[in-house]
C-alpha cells in the first residue's frame, strides 16, 4: 500500500486522534490529582477525590472514542450483537460483579469505611472497585474485632449470592453481652447494683447517640422499638447465679469495652468485703458407692 494511503487513511487518523485524546486526558487527570489530593487532609475526602477524578477520566475517554468513531458504530452493531452472546457467557462472573457494583451504588449496601461481612470475610471496606471490594480483614485467628493485617478482595457478585452483613451503616452500634457467675449465699441485690453501676460508668456515654441513631432507624424501617439502656438479668443454675449484662457499644470498641467492664467488675466485687464472690465449677461427692472385692482362693494360693 502506498505511503500516501496510510497517511490519509481516515481510520488511522481516528486512531491517532484517540491516542492523542487519551494522552491529554491522562495529563489533565494527573494535574487535577496533584492539585487537589495533597491539599486535602481528611482521608475519606482524599479517597473520594481520587475515585471521582479516575471515574471522570474513564468516562471522558469513553465519550471521546464514541464521538470519534460515531460514523462507524452502525456498521459494527451486527458484529457486536453476534459476539455479545459468546462474550456474555465467557464473562458471566465479570458481568455479575459489575452488576453488583451498580446494585451497591444505587442500593447503598455498604460504603467505604463500613465494617461488613460478605463472601465469608469480615472486615472494613477500604476500596470499592467495579469488579471487587477490598476489605481489611478482622477476626479469623485474632480474637475480637481486630485487624489480622490481611487485605482481602471479594468479588462484587457476592451481593447477589450471600447475605451482606453491615455492622455500621444506619446503626453504628451493636448489642453485646457478658456473663458473671456469682456464688450462692451472697448478697444478690448488691451484685446487681455493682453490675448496674459499672455498666453505666463504662458504656453510659453510648446511650444518647445510640438512641438518636435508633430513632432514625425507626423512621426509616418497620422496626419494633427496643430499650437502648443496659440491662442486668439473672438466671440460676446448678452451680451458681448467672448474671448477664446486655449493653449497646460502638461496633469498633467491643473488645476494649469488655476489658474495661471486666476490670471494673473484678475491682468492685473484690472490694465488696465478701458480700459478693465469683463462682467457679465445683464437684460435691454426695455418697461413695460400696465396693465389693472378692479374691478367688485358687488365685490367692497360686500367688503364695
Amino acid at each position: 500500500m502506498p505511503l500516501e494511503s496510510w497517511l490519509f487513511d481516515p481510520t488511522l487518523g481516528k486512531i491517532v486522534a484517540v491516542l492523542v485524546g487519551i494522552l491529554v486526558i491522562r495529563v489533565l487527570w494527573g494535574f487535577v490529582h496533584r492539585l487537589l489530593v495533597p491539599r486535602t487532609r481528611d482521608n475519606n475526602t482524599r479517597y473520594q477525590i481520587r475515585k471521582a477524578t479516575t471515574l471522570a477520566a474513564y468516562l471522558a475517554a469513553v465519550l471521546m472514542v464514541t464521538i470519534i468513531f460515531s460514523d462507524q458504530l452502525g456498521s459494527l452493531t451486527v458484529a457486536f450483537g453476534v459476539a455479545g452472546a459468546g462474550i456474555a457467557f465467557a464473562l458471566q462472573e465479570v458481568i455479575v460483579s459489575v452488576a453488583g457494583w451498580l446494585a451497591n451504588i444505587f442500593g447503598s449496601f455498604y460504603s467505604v469505611g463500613d465494617r461488613v461481612q460478605m463472601g465469608g470475610i469480615k472486615g472494613d471496606v477500604i476500596d470499592i472497585g467495579i469488579l471487587r471490594t477490598t476489605l481489611m480483614e478482622c477476626g479469623e485467628w485474632i480474637k475480637g474485632d481486630l485487624y489480622t493485617g490481611r487485605i482481602v478482595r471479594v468479588a462484587n457478585s457476592f451481593v447477589f449470592k450471600e447475605p451482606v452483613y453491615n455492622y455500621s451503616a444506619d446503626f453504628p452500634f451493636l448489642w453485646d453481652e457478658i456473663t458473671i457467675p456469682v456464688k450462692y449465699g451472697g448478697n444478690t441485690k448488691r451484685a446487681r447494683e455493682i453490675l448496674h453501676a459499672v455498666t453505666l460508668e463504662v458504656v453510659g456515654d453510648y446511650v444518647a447517640p445510640a438512641k438518636a441513631d435508633w430513632q432514625r432507624m425507626l423512621n426509616k424501617y418497620r422496626l419494633e422499638d427496643t430499650p437502648i439502656e443496659s440491662a442486668v438479668t439473672l438466671a440460676a443454675n446448678d452451680n451458681w447465679l448467672e448474671f448477664t449484662v446486655r449493653y449497646a457499644v460502638d461496633y469498633k470498641r467491643r473488645r476494649a469495652t469488655k476489658d474495661r467492664l471486666f476490670s471494673r467488675i473484678v475491682e468492685e466485687i473484690e472490694g465488696s468485703q465478701g458480700q459478693v464472690a465469683f463462682a467457679s465449677t465445683t464437684v460435691q461427692l454426695v455418697d461413695i458407692p460400696r465396693l465389693d472385692v472378692r479374691i478367688a482362693r485358687d488365685q490367692a494360693a497360686a500367688s503364695d
